[in-house]
């Protein structure tokens, strides 16, 4: 591809991106705290998994 093209993805990205800041919001602190709390049970969830796998192949000797 030539320098053109590649000069003029990254003007529309750039102003793709411009418009996705425009539109977005700062969360308030009750929005804050309800993502923090998924995020944070999400790990768990994924972690208590990982956790329970590795449990059993220790078990089971593999």
């Amino acid at each position: 591809m030539a320098l053109k093209d590649y000069s003029v993805k990254l003007k529309s990205f750039i102003i793709e991106c411009k418009r996705v800041l425009q539109v977005t919001k700062k969360p308030t602190m009750p929005e804050f705290k309800a993502i923090v709390k998924v995020t944070a049970l999400g790990m768990l969830v994924i972690g208590l998994i990982g956790f329970i796998i590795s449990t059993l192949a220790i078990l089971a000797g593999i």
